[in-house]
């Protein structure tokens, strides 16, 4: 079942080829995706995926009911998100890539895991499952990571000319 909704995370997330960090928002009793959400940290860099979808779940009519959603996202959330997942009241998490392959790979991180965000958190619980797709959603950061390095590049060797 969850690789079902992890291949929709990574539908959403190749849609920004430069941050895929893809989100989805299932309603867990009747399976409907209620919200989507990517990275647009080029607009905010607050724009997370996991804030986008969170955003366009609470502007629906009538909004999202958090406590029956599950969240699925291509990487796994920063602390900023866990803290805003925790705050919604989404009591679980499923997620591709982890903080540490992230930052092995070369993306900036805050060190801090999504499960050490919701073990220190006394108001809400949120069961987080890591590993779904992973070598899927890590092709994607890799491949980010690559078209990044290669643009440096490029544009390393314009000046140089």
């Amino acid at each position: 079942m969850h690789e079902k909704y992890m291949r929709l995370a990574i539908t959403i997330a190749s849609r920004n080829q430069a941050a895929p960090f893809g989100v989805i928002l299932v309603n867990r009793q009747s399976g409907e995706v209620v919200a989507e959400g990517l990275n647009r940290w080029q607009e905010n860099p607050t724009w997370h995926g996991e804030i986008d979808a969170i955003n366009r779940g609470a502007a629906r009519k009538p909004p999202v009911p958090w406590s029956d959603v599950c969240l699925y996202t291509t990487a796994e959330p920063c602390c900023m998100c866990q803290g805003a997942i925790l705050w919604t009241g989404i009591p679980e998490v499923v997620y591709g890539t982890s903080i540490r392959t992230l930052q092995r790979l070369g993306w900036n991180q805050i060190d801090i895991r999504a499960d050490e965000v919701a073990r220190r958190t006394s108001f809400q619980s949120c069961k987080t499952i890591g590993g779904i797709l992973e070598s899927d959603c890590d092709a994607l950061f890799e491949a980010a990571m690559r078209r990044a390095r290669m643009s440096d590049l490029v544009v390393v060797k314009r000046r140089n000319k």
